[in-house]
C-alpha cells in the first residue's frame, strides 16, 4: 500500500475521461482525496462515482475550495470552463492540475498567467500522451543521454475514434471544446517543445476540417500544422478517423528525429508486435532495437508531488505549459483564419 504523502486532492469537473488517469496516478503516489464536484450528470459521472465510491460528491464546489487541507484541485470540466475554474482554485490557495486543453482562448491564458503570478500557485496541464505513457518517459531518458544526438524534428500523430454515441453535446461545439488543434493538438505541441527545446516558434501552416459530420458544423475531425522552432521543427496531425476495427481508441505515435538516429514511439498499440503498447523503436549509430517499455516508471506524477511540497518545477516548467497553450491556441486561430 502506498504511504500517504500528505497531499490532499479535490476534484472539480468530471466531463472528460482523463480524470481517471489524473486522479488514479496521483493516488498511486500517496495522495488522498475526499470530495468531488461536477455540475453535470451523465455516464461519466456515474462511472466516476462507481470507481471511487469512498469519495463524497459535494453539492457546492466551494466546499472543496474552502477546505484548508486541500492542496491541489484536479479539473476535467468542459474545456471552455477550465480556465475560470482553475483561476478560482488558485485564488483559493490551491495548486491546479487541469486536463488538456488547459484553456481555449488567449484571453483566458493571459488571466491564468496573471493569477499564477499573483498567487504563486502551480498551474499544470496533464499532457497524458507524454506524462502517462511509459515509452515517452523512456524516450526522455534516451534523448537526455544523447542516444540520437541533437533533436532536429518531431513527427506527432494523434488519431482518435469518434465514438459518437457516447459524446456529450459540448464535444460538437467549437467554442466549448476549443477546436481540434487546441484540444488534441496540444499534446503533440507539448512533445515538440519538450524534445526540441524550442522556445520561439513560427506556425508555417495550420489547417482544420470537418469531413465526416457536415450536420455538425462545429465539429472538426482533422487538423494539421507545420511548426518551425528555433531549436527544431515539427509536423503534427490529429484526427478522429480511427476505424472501429482497431482494438484501441487510437494508434498514437511520435517520431523523434536526431542528428545521429531516431526514436519512434508506438504508444498504445503496435499491430506488428502482438498489439502491444509502449513499444519504443530506437535506431542510431550503434545499432537498432525495439524496447518494451511497459514497466518503465512515469516521471511526471512523482515529480509533481515533490513540486507541490517543495514549491519547485521539476515535473514541468510553468513557462513551458504556458507556451504550449499559447502555441496551440494560435495554431487553431490561424487554421480558422482568425486574427487576435
Amino acid at each position: 500500500m502506498t504511504q500517504d504523502n500528505g497531499i490532499k486532492l479535490g476534484i472539480i469537473g468530471v466531463d472528460h475521461g482523463h480524470i481517471f488517469g489524473m486522479l488514479g496516478n496521483m493516488l498511486a503516489q500517496g495522495c488522498t482525496a475526499a470530495q468531488w464536484w461536477s455540475d453535470s450528470d451523465w455516464v461519466l459521472t456515474e462511472k466516476f462515482a462507481e470507481t471511487y465510491p469512498d469519495l463524497e460528491r459535494a453539492a457546492d464546489r466551494r466546499t472543496i475550495l474552502d477546505d484548508p487541507d486541500v492542496d491541489m484541485i484536479l479539473i476535467a470540466a468542459v474545456p471552455e470552463d477550465r480556465a475560470d475554474l482553475a483561476i478560482e482554485a488558485m485564488k483559493a490557495g490551491k495548486d491546479v492540475m487541469v486536463d488538456k486543453p488547459g484553456c481555449t482562448t488567449l484571453e483566458q491564458l493571459q488571466r491564468i498567467k496573471a493569477t499564477a503570478a499573483e498567487t504563486g500557485r502551480i498551474w499544470t496541464i496533464n499532457f497524458s500522451e507524454r506524462f502517462q505513457v511509459p515509452c515517452a518517459a523512456k524516450a526522455e531518458d534516451l534523448v537526455a543521454q544523447g542516444a540520437i544526438g541533437k533533436v532536429v524534428q518531431t513527427l506527432g500523430m494523434g488519431p482518435h475514434k469518434q465514438n459518437l454515441k457516447t459524446r456529450p453535446d459540448w464535444f460538437f461545439d467549437r467554442n466549448r471544446y476549443g477546436g481540434i488543434l487546441c484540444d488534441i493538438g496540444s499534446h503533440q505541441m507539448d512533445q515538440f517543445l519538450h524534445f526540441t527545446g524550442s522556445t520561439e516558434v513560427d506556425i508555417r501552416h495550420a489547417l482544420v476540417d470537418n469531413k465526416t459530420l457536415p450536420s455538425r458544423p462545429g465539429f472538426q475531425d482533422f487538423g494539421e500544422t507545420v511548426l518551425q522552432g528555433d531549436q527544431g521543427h515539427s509536423y503534427i496531425r490529429v484526427d478522429w478517423f480511427t476505424p472501429k476495427g482497431l482494438p484501441m481508441w487510437g494508434d498514437g505515435r511520435l517520431t523523434i528525429l536526431g542528428e545521429n538516429g531516431y526514436i519512434e514511439l508506438r504508444k498504445y498499440i503496435d499491430l506488428a508486435n502482438g498489439n502491444l503498447g509502449d513499444q519504443l523503436l530506437l535506431a542510431n549509430d550503434e545499432g537498432s532495437e525495439v524496447i518494451d517499455c511497459r514497466e518503465v516508471p512515469l516521471h511526471y506524477f512523482p515529480r509533481l508531488c515533490a513540486d507541490i511540497q517543495d514549491r519547485s518545477e521539476t515535473a514541468v516548467a510553468q513557462e513551458h505549459t504556458f507556451r504550449v497553450m499559447d502555441l496551440a491556441i494560435r495554431a487553431q486561430m490561424q487554421a480558422e483564419g482568425a486574427t487576435e
